[in-house]
C-alpha cells in the first residue's frame, strides 16, 4: 500500500466502500481543513441535514477532546470524523452514544488485527496503556428530546512519536506503530461506520443494556482497581459493572456502591 492510498479519504474513494443504510455517499462531507469536525457537523444539523451525515477533515485547527482538552490533529495521517445522529431516546441518555461509539471503535480495531486494546470509561481507546483514540459527544436538545447528537471520533492511525506534540509524548500511540505498516484510512473508516450502525441500531431498538456486557469485556474493567476523579472530589475503588444507563458502578473500600455518571477514570497501575 502506498502512502497516498493509505491517506485517501476523498469521497470518490469512500463511496464504493460504504454499504448504504444509515451512512451513504450523499451524506459524506470531506474537507481538507476545518476548525473542528464537530462544529461543522453541528452546522449541517442546524441546516436540517439527515441522520447519518458524516464530516471528515484531513486536519483540524481547533480539534477538541472531552472537558475542552486540545486534540492534536496533524494533516493527512489520522482520522478525524463526526457523525450526525437524531436518536430516539431521552436527552438524559445521550451519553450512552459515547459508549456505543467506543464499542464500535474497539471492535473495528480488534478486526484490524490489534487484540491488545481496551476501552477507558467513558470515551477513550487505549493501546499498550496509551491513548489511541478519543470520542467527544455533543448534543442539542429541546426539553427531554435531543434535536441532534454529534459524535466526534479521533483515531491515531498512521503517525509516530515525531507527529505528537511534546505534552503527548509517551501518552499517545498510533495503530501503525503496533502494526508496523500503514492503515488504509478509507477502509478503516468504512469498517467503523458499518460497525457503528450495527451497534447503534441495537442500542436504539433494545436499549444500552443489550451492549453493556460487551462494553465491560472490551474495557477489561470488572474487578479492576480504579481511581475516580469527580468535580466534588476523588476516590478509589473496584469497578463492578455498567448499569442500564451506561453509568459506571464502583465499590468503595467500605463496600458502598457508587454510581459514577461523569468523571475521569484511571486504571490503577496505568497512566
Amino acid at each position: 500500500m502506498s502512502p497516498s492510498e493509505a491517506s485517501d479519504l476523498r469521497p470518490e474513494h469512500l463511496a464504493p466502500l460504504l454499504r448504504g443504510g444509515l451512512f451513504r455517499a450523499e451524506r459524506y462531507h470531506y474537507y481538507a481543513l476545518l476548525e473542528s469536525t464537530n462544529r461543522q457537523a453541528a452546522q449541517w444539523a442546524q441546516q436540517g441535514a439527515a441522520e447519518g451525515t458524516v464530516v471528515v477533515a484531513e486536519q483540524q485547527s481547533q480539534g477538541r477532546g472531552r472537558l475542552g482538552r486540545h486534540w492534536s490533529s496533524p494533516a493527512g495521517i489520522n482520522l478525524y470524523c463526526s457523525l450526525l445522529l437524531r436518536p430516539r431516546m431521552a436527552a438524559r441518555h445521550a451519553a450512552q452514544l459515547t459508549l456505543v461509539a467506543g464499542l464500535a471503535l474497539w471492535k473495528t480495531v480488534q478486526a484490524w488485527g490489534i487484540p491488545d486494546c481496551v476501552l477507558k470509561w467513558p470515551n477513550d481507546l487505549l493501546l499498550r496503556g496509551r491513548k489511541a483514540a478519543g470520542i467527544l459527544t455533543e448534543m442539542r436538545a429541546e426539553g427531554e428530546r435531543p434535536i441532534h447528537v454529534i459524535v466526534g471520533i479521533g483515531v491515531n492511525l498512521n503517525g509516530g512519536p515525531g507527529d505528537l506534540p511534546d505534552f503527548l509524548q509517551g501518552q499517545a500511540i498510533h495503530l501503525a506503530e503496533v502494526l508496523l505498516s500503514p492503515v488504509d484510512r478509507g477502509q478503516f473508516l468504512a469498517a467503523l461506520l458499518a460497525q457503528w450502525e450495527d451497534d447503534y441500531t441495537r442500542q436504539q431498538t433494545e436499549g444500552f443494556a443489550a451492549l453493556a456486557q460487551e462494553w465491560m469485556v472490551a474495557a477489561a474493567l470488572p474487578g479492576r482497581r480504579v481511581h475516580i476523579a469527580l468535580a466534588e472530589g476523588s476516590f478509589a475503588g473496584e469497578a463492578v459493572t455498567l448499569d442500564a444507563d451506561g453509568c459506571l458502578l464502583v465499590k468503595r473500600a467500605d463496600g458502598m456502591l457508587t454510581r459514577v455518571v461523569a468523571g475521569d477514570v484511571t486504571l490503577l497501575g496505568q497512566e
